[in-house]
């Protein structure tokens, strides 16, 4: 059976290690027998009194499960090639029924709900810090539909209290439609 929170578990402690050491990943992932809202909240404060921001940043990112990945990246793949451009990949309709829209030069992907498994009993976040996975998630899934790296930036997240979670999506290299 798939088990989001051990996958989250083993991720995050391999991208703490990676910044930093075995003992300090231990530190912060050990959940005690925490439930998933207690261990979520409790992790995350150790991680933000841990790292500074961009390091909590880049942890976060690299903790996305890959959920669903294969499914997302053919969707993307299907939307550029029914596009000649990213503006009109954003304004196509299947891709703002899929949330994703186009301003400024840059993609936007928005839900109106929560998608993540792990928060459906957390009422509310202290930061945006959890939710930074999603962006690392985001980015693997728009840099291998798009070939070229991309900048994944949390405008809006709704377990931080935002009406929607939202992400800018800016391609940092030339698109092949």
């Amino acid at each position: 059976m798939f088990d989001i929170r051990k996958i989250q578990e083993n991720v995050l402690f391999t991208a703490v290690k990676n910044e930093s050491n075995e003992e300090v990943a231990t530190q912060i992932t050990d959940n005690q027998g925490e439930d998933n809202p207690t261990w979520v909240k409790n992790t995350m404060a150790r991680l933000d009194e841990a790292f500074d921001a961009s390091t909590v940043k880049k942890i976060r990112m690299n903790c996305q499960c890959g959920y669903g990945m294969d499914e997302k990246l053919a969707f993307v793949k299907e939307l550029m090639s029914l596009s000649s451009s990213l503006e009109e990949l954003g304004n196509h309709e299947k891709a703002k029924s899929a949330g994703l829209s186009f301003s400024n030069g840059a993609l936007f992907l928005m839900f109106p709900f929560c998608p993540c498994p792990m928060l459906a009993d957390v009422k509310k976040l202290e930061s945006k810090t959890w939710c930074q996975c999603t962006t690392g998630y985001s980015k693997v899934l728009f840099e291998n539909a798009f070939g070229c790296a991309v900048d994944v930036e949390l405008l809006k997240s709704i377990k931080a209290g935002d009406d929607i979670c939202l992400m800018k999506i800016t391609p940092l290299g030339e698109l092949k439609f």
